[in-house]
C-alpha cells in the first residue's frame, strides 16, 4: 500500500500536532501556513493531562513539561476569598501552562521544517473520487489523499466543506491578555477572580521568568480609550479592598503594543466535520469561547482520535466518519458545560461548574 499524502492547512498548535501525529502512522505530511513564520496567536496555552498524553505519544511530553509551569487553580471572589467546589480534588484543577511560541517551535521541529511551507495561502480545494486538489492563491495546485483543515475559527477549509458556517461574534464578549516579566512579584500560583459585571481574569506563571495576565468580560459594552485602559477598566471589577493589586500593576505596566485584545468568535455547531477526504480539527471544527480554557486541549484530543480512527480503518472515508461521530458526540456535552460555566453568577457557582466540566473532560477523555 502506498504512503498517504496528507496536506494540513494551518501551522498552529493543532495543525502541527496533527502533522506530527499522522507522521507516526506513515503519512507523508505537508503543512501549509499562511504566515511568513511559525508563530503563535495568544500568550500561553493550558494543557490538561489528556493533551499531555498525546504529546507523550509523540515523544515530546517531557520537553513540554520542562518548558511549562504546573498550575493548581484556585478561584477567588472580588475581595480575594479563595473558593473551590466541594467534592473535587487537586487533579480536577491541575494543568500545565506553556508559552505558545516555544511550544509551536518545538512542534515545528518535531514535524520537520522541510514539511512546512510558509506564506502558503489556500484559496480552496476540489475533492474528487480519488484525491483532493488544493488550490493556492498564487495559482499552484497540490494533489493530496487527505486534506485537514486546522486553520482556526476563520477556516477557509470549513467555509467550503460546510457553506454558511462562518464564525460569529460572541456578542459583547472581549478578552485582553499579555505576557510580562515576572520581576520580583510573588505571583507563583494561578489566580482566577470571578468579579462584578460578568468580568473574570487573573494571572499565572507561564515560564520561569514570565507571567501571563488575562481579563475577559461578557456584555462588555462600548470600548473606549486605549487597550490598556480598557483592560484596566475591566480588571477593577476584580479588585476590591486591595485584592489583585498585582493584576492591576501588571496591566498598567504592559506596553500598549504587547496587549492582545480580541472580540471572542464562535464557530456554529456544524452539520458535519468531514467528507470522504476532508476533515476539520481544532477551532476550525468547534471554536468555542476561551472561558473554559481548554480549546487547545480539546483540539489535541481531536488529533489523537483522528489518528486512532485512521489507524483502525483501512478505508479513509470510514475512518473519517468514525472520527466525526466520536468528536461531534463529545462536543455536544462540551457545549453544555461551556454554557453552564458562562452563566455562573459568582465565584462559588463558577468554581462548581468549572470543576464539574474539568472532571468530566478528564475522566471521559479518549485513550491515545
Amino acid at each position: 500500500m502506498s504512503k498517504k499524502f496528507t496536506v494540513i492547512v494551518g501551522g498552529g498548535l493543532v495543525g502541527l500536532t496533527a502533522a506530527a501525529s499522522l507522521k507516526l502512522i506513515g503519512h507523508d505530511v505537508l503543512v501549509l501556513e499562511q504566515a511568513p513564520r511559525i508563530r503563535a496567536v495568544g500568550a500561553g496555552i493550558g494543557l490538561w493531562a489528556n493533551a499531555l498524553r498525546e504529546f507523550d505519544h509523540l515523544g515530546i511530553g517531557p520537553a513540554i513539561r520542562d518548558m511549562g509551569i504546573e498550575q493548581n487553580t484556585w478561584f477567588f471572589n472580588p475581595v480575594g476569598d479563595p473558593v473551590r467546589a466541594p467534592g473535587y480534588t487537586d487533579s480536577d484543577h491541575q494543568f500545565l501552562l506553556v508559552p505558545r511560541p516555544e511550544l509551536n517551535n518545538l512542534l515545528a521541529d518535531t514535524v520537520g521544517r522541510d514539511r512546512i511551507r510558509l506564506d502558503a495561502h489556500v484559496s480552496g480545494y476540489t475533492e474528487t473520487g480519488s484525491d483532493v486538489v488544493v488550490h493556492l492563491a498564487d495559482g499552484e495546485t497540490l494533489r493530496t489523499d487527505l486534506l485537514i483543515g486546522a486553520d482556526g475559527v476563520h477556516s477557509h477549509v470549513r467555509r467550503q466543506l460546510v457553506p454558511g458556517s462562518d464564525a460569529t461574534a460572541h456578542s459583547g464578549h472581549y478578552a485582553w491578555r499579555a505576557i510580562v516579566p515576572s520581576g520580583d512579584r510573588s505571583a507563583d500560583a494561578t489566580v482566577l477572580t470571578v468579579g462584578h459585571r460578568r468580568t473574570r481574569g487573573g494571572y499565572a506563571k507561564v515560564a520561569r521568568d514570565r507571567t501571563v495576565w488575562m481579563v475577559n468580560q461578557f456584555d462588555a459594552g462600548p470600548l473606549t480609550g486605549s487597550k490598556r485602559e480598557r483592560a484596566l477598566e475591566r480588571a477593577r471589577n476584580l479588585a476590591e479592598a486591595g485584592w489583585n493589586d498585582d493584576l492591576l500593576s501588571m496591566i498598567a505596566e504592559t506596553p500598549e503594543e504587547s496587549i492582545l485584545e480580541n472580540q471572542v468568535m464562535l464557530v456554529p455547531e456544524l452539520s458535519h466535520w468531514t467528507s470522504a477526504r476532508v476533515a476539520l480539527v481544532g477551532d476550525a471544527a468547534h471554536g468555542l469561547s476561551p472561558h473554559i480554557a481548554s480549546g487547545g486541549t480539546l483540539g489535541i484530543e481531536d488529533v489523537g482520535v483522528l489518528r486512532g480512527s485512521l489507524s483502525a480503518e483501512a478505508d479513509l472515508g470510514k475512518g473519517l466518519t468514525a472520527y466525526e461521530d466520536a468528536r461531534s458526540a463529545r462536543f455536544a456535552a462540551v457545549r453544555e458545560h461551556s454554557a453552564a460555566v458562562e452563566r455562573a453568577g459568582d465565584a462559588a457557582e463558577f468554581a462548581q461548574r468549572y470543576a464539574a466540566f474539568s472532571h468530566w473532560m478528564l475522566t471521559t477523555a479518549p485513550a491515545t
